[in-house]
């Protein structure tokens, strides 16, 4: 039987036995495959992982994370990624921002559309409809009504006249025959009152403009960032990042981040942290990252970090890696070392030895045993339950208090359906088999036959009539509400693992650091 070891703690435990001793060289070992198996493809997988668990938490205050995130892009003036990703990510959120910023600096179109006939005609052009004018032609045809006294005769005309100010007032089609490409040239070389106009600063305020060549701009708004340290800009960020969620931020930005720079992260992180962040019980493995990161502090390398964020929060993708093609051997070593922790005996809670050991063990060290053995549950119920009654018994073992949900159950009158007892906790569903309709049954065997004249010998259908059939779709569909979280959600076989095997991990750590 599987002991998931949330069992209070007992008082007078020997801190120096041979069990302990056993299992903390199982979990090293244990770690050393896992760490083995992780970095086999490179460190960029794990580091998304961590990323990831970051994204996820919800204490960090929006000025903590607008401090986080402008202590880092301050410190990156010789690695602009992070800058890059970051001006992108306000290309697409909030493009106005640096739109505002590029109108009071509007003069650097002057280099933009220089020597660039594409960029002057996606932006100086006349919409899909023909007659409307785009923001840049109709910036252009603005100033040139409103200063035609110096800049009518550099509109340039595909006639073989041109049109006079009166004439296209009356009639702005005309606009139809001007050509661009030659009339912005002209406003290039003779008129450099155009590009600082209001007319210009109010057609890319929006920031429609970034859409026709991003790399430009985010080259342009770094210089002004690192090379200018524009106050312009840096105010526009800061408001921005104050706005963005904190997983908006994490899932856009730390991708970016080279481990060293990841590090610094998790530092200023750890430093904005409120020391009395509530430790509650839970599954939620984002708050469960930040409180270990709270109570452990930070230290290069970030190896155990990653470690421990495999373990307790990619409990899946971990054991999907373990199992690829190429990592069985790994995958054997881990069947083997599982099968050597399972056999050390258990005295109520077993794990009290590390939790008690706080003299001889440092606190990280601890925290990584704990997140191995956690996972070691995750492997051992993901392996070993199977069937609804494996599951139950592992509840009932656990004193884990369970009803049976009827999130998953079957509406059809033939199959089986699982009654509800909302009065008894701990024990196995009645089970009720309807009676079917003649008709129905009738009807059943003869598509059956149809069907059967349409398909290969080779292929095998689907036969509800089958007791072991009816069982196995039962098991992949029953779900159950569990104690753990106050019966508040619906759990199946397939999401139990993760769920029990964090829980455990986030009562051990509140055993661990509530003294």
């Amino acid at each position: 039987m599987i002991n998931l070891f949330i069992s209070e703690p007992t008082q007078n435990v020997d801190t120096e036995g041979e069990s302990l001793k056993l299992r903390i060289q199982l979990l090293k070992e244990l770690e050393t495959v896992i760490w083995s198996a992780i970095t086999s493809a490179g460190r960029a997988e794990s580091r998304m992982w961590l990323c990831k668990t970051i994204a996820g938490a919800h204490c960090v205050a929006p000025r903590h994370r607008s401090e986080i995130f402008m202590n880092l892009l301050r410190t990156q003036k010789q690695k602009h990624d992070l800058a890059s990703q970051l001006l992108n990510l306000m290309f697409d959120k909030s493009p106005q921002k640096l739109g505002s910023v590029l109108a009071r600096n509007s003069r650097v179109l002057e280099d933009f559309f220089t020597g660039n006939p594409k960029r002057v005609l996606l932006w100086f052009s006349f919409s899909s409809s023909g007659l409307e004018q785009g923001k840049g032609l109709r910036a252009l045809t603005q100033f040139s009504f409103k200063n035609r006294d110096i800049c009518w005769e550099e509109l340039e005309w595909k006639g073989k006249h041109g049109q006079s100010p009166a004439m296209v007032a009356t009639k702005p089609h005309y606009f139809l025959d001007l050509d661009i490409q030659r009339t912005v040239e002209n406003f290039l070389d003779n008129v450099p009152e155009f590009w600082s106009s209001i007319e210009v600063a109010e057609s890319v305020q929006d920031g429609d403009i970034f859409l026709i060549d991003r790399q430009f701009f985010v080259s342009y708004f770094k210089d002004l960032m690192y090379r200018d340290n524009s106050s312009d800009v840096w105010e526009v960020i800061e408001q921005f990042l104050w706005e963005q969620p904190f997983s908006c931020l994490c899932e856009h930005l730390l991708i970016s981040l080279e481990e060293q720079d990841l590090f610094y992260f998790l530092e200023l992180l750890c430093n904005c942290l409120h020391p009395s962040i509530e430790f509650r019980c839970s599954d939620d493995v984002s708050r469960l990252f930040v409180i270990v990161l709270l109570k452990c502090g930070v230290s290069r390398p970030i190896d155990w970090m990653l470690l421990l964020n495999a373990v307790i929060a990619q409990g899946r993708q971990l054991l999907r890696l373990l199992r690829d093609e190429e990592a069985k051997e790994s995958l054997a070593k881990v069947d083997e070392i599982v099968l050597k922790i399972s056999a050390i005996p258990c005295d109520g809670n077993s794990l009290t030895p590390i939790l008690k050991n706080r003299c001889k063990m440092a606190t990280m060290e601890m925290v990584q045993c704990l997140g191995l053995q956690s996972w070691v549950l995750y492997y051992k119920l993901s392996q070993e339950c199977r069937t609804p009654e494996t599951w139950e018994s592992v509840f009932a073992y656990n004193q884990i208090g369970f009803r049976n949900s009827d999130k998953h159950a079957l509406i059809d009158e033939d199959v089986l359906l699982s009654e509800v007892d909302g009065s008894g906790f701990d024990r196995c569903p009645s089970v009720r088999v309807k009676k079917k309709k003649k008709k129905k049954q009738k009807d059943r065997k003869k598509r059956r036959r149809t069907y059967d004249c349409d398909v290969s010998n080779d292929d095998e259908l689907l036969d509800f009539d089958s007791d072991i059939q009816k069982s196995d779709f039962l098991s992949n569909n029953k779900s159950w509400l569990l104690s753990t979280d106050e019966y508040s959600s619906a759990w199946n076989s397939e999401d139990l693992p993760e769920h029990l095997h964090r829980l455990c991990f986030s009562r051990w750590m509140i055993w661990l650091f509530n003294k």
